[in-house]
């Protein structure tokens, strides 16, 4: 039996390397002669910087930079010397995982912290820089990262409005004649599995406002505010970008690469690691696909890593089973992306902190859980039971 292993982070309880290092054990400690293919994933959002070092090579280069909050922290990007290629995660400086519960208040956080590692990316000679939009904290309209590269803000007095806290209601103009000339020079790629547009009902605030910590009451007048906002660039970059696919990626920070970068490259997350790493080769070739990620709800419907993975596997007819830590959806809906089934991993009832510091062990014993449930159809079905 050849698996396919490729699991997407678990964001805040384990990387995409170290799920599918767990997953692996749990089916051969049931299936010691099993063949496991480990091809770890990501889809632009947090993981995917390592993600790309562990299959192309290269190291993980370390700066301080600002977090969402405005505060010093350590983020790092992949370096491939060769290509003279940066490959930087929004998620890494600006990532909903930095910040505790009661900070998520996207009001006044900012991409500032990615803006930095660009930039820096760039003083180191970056020939080509792709950036993951995905697992952001921040509903900046990208803003913060553009005033890293140079952006002017002002306030309606005139007043500069700059040093990585952004605050939508208080800018009044923008001069973006400073942006960092060497972005347009460069080849600059934005992965994202994110298709939604900046605004309305499928855009940034609506659909990831929520998990960003903005409240209901507070969506109107934050969508406003970004509609506002959102002319500003349009008058100022002369590219209206409001609905292109992606512009709401990243709260918005897709909107502003597209705006004042039209040169860049739009591509999938999800299928820069995939092409990279050749998954659809290793899937035609398997008996069975797991992937998982920490939660398995309606957004990843929009075409993250596990459901880019069971698209292709429906291709070739290969079964794939998703193990997540929550999973919201119908049986319906995941079966018609090609889904056979879904395992969540926490096997008891236990706060999510806890759920989140076991994930590893809980992950394991559900594996191992499942493919005992495999064995057991197996041994039936040697004795004639029909199933």
């Amino acid at each position: 039996m050849k698996v396919v292993i490729s699991p997407d982070s678990f964001k805040g309880s384990m990387s995409t390397m170290s799920a599918a290092e767990q997953i692996e054990a749990g089916i051969l400690a049931v299936f010691p002669t099993a063949q496991t293919v480990m091809i770890p994933m990501a889809d632009g959002g947090e993981g995917t910087a390592e993600t790309y070092r562990m299959i192309a090579g290269g190291e993980m280069i370390w700066h301080e930079v600002k977090d969402p909050g405005n505060r010093d922290i350590l983020a790092s990007y992949c370096w491939i010397e060769k290509e003279r290629t940066a490959v930087i995660e929004t998620a890494a400086a600006s990532g909903l995982t930095l910040l505790k519960e009661a900070e998520r208040k996207p009001d006044g956080l900012s991409t500032f912290g990615t803006g930095q590692l660009i930039r820096l990316a760039l003083d180191r000679g970056a020939k080509r820089i792709i950036i993951g939009l995905g697992g952001s904290a921040t509903i900046d309209a990208g803003l913060g990262c553009l005033q890293a590269l140079g952006l002017q803000c002002f306030d309606r007095d005139g007043k500069g409005l700059n040093g990585g806290v952004i605050e939508l209601g208080a800018i009044a103009s923008m001069d973006a004649s400073p942006l960092d000339p060497r972005l347009s020079q460069i080849e600059l790629i934005i992965a994202s599995d994110v298709k939604n547009p900046l605004l309305g009902s499928e855009g940034a605030v609506h659909i990831f406002g929520p998990q960003k910590g903005l409240k209901p009451d507070e969506t109107d007048n934050f969508e406003r505010q970004m509609s506002r906002i959102a002319e500003l660039v349009v008058q100022e970059s002369g590219q209206d970008m409001r609905t292109s696919p992606g512009a709401g990626a990243a709260g918005g920070l897709g909107f502003a690469l597209q705006s004042f970068f039209p040169n860049l490259s739009l591509m999938s997350g999800f299928e820069l690691i995939a092409q990279l790493s050749g998954l659809e080769q290793q899937i035609a070739a398997a008996d069975l696909v797991i992937t998982g990620e920490g939660k398995f709800d309606g957004q990843s419907m929009y075409g993250k890593a596990p459901i880019g993975i069971s698209r292709l596997a429906k291709q070739h007819d290969v079964p794939v089973v998703v193990f997540t830590g929550r999973f919201e959806g119908t049986e319906q809906s995941i079966r018609q992306e090609g889904v056979h089934a879904v395992v969540p991993i926490v096997d008891k009832i236990m706060a999510l902190d806890e759920s989140m510091d076991q994930g590893e062990v809980l992950l394991k014993q559900a594996v191992i859980r499942f493919f005992e449930t495999m064995r057991l159809a197996g041994h039936l079905t040697a004795r004639g039971v029909k199933l």
